[in-house]
């Protein structure tokens, strides 16, 4: 069986940490930041990890 190829979009969103989780950045930080609050603003910055759910899909696509 050929090995599994990695998902190369998949591969640029989401980094592994050290203990086998998915790291993913916010969406909603590219424009339209007038209407936001500054808190909200400082809270998209910071990464976060994916959901259970997500996990299982981006598993798949991420072999190693």
């Amino acid at each position: 069986m050929p090995k599994m190829k990695t998902h190369k979009g998949s591969q640029k969103r989401f980094r592994k940490t050290g203990k086998g989780k998915f790291k993913r950045s916010h969406a909603y930080t590219s424009h339209l930041f007038a209407h936001k609050t500054q808190k909200q603003k400082r809270k998209l910055r910071k990464a976060t990890l994916l959901s259970k759910s997500d996990y299982k899909r981006i598993k798949t696509m991420l072999p190693k």
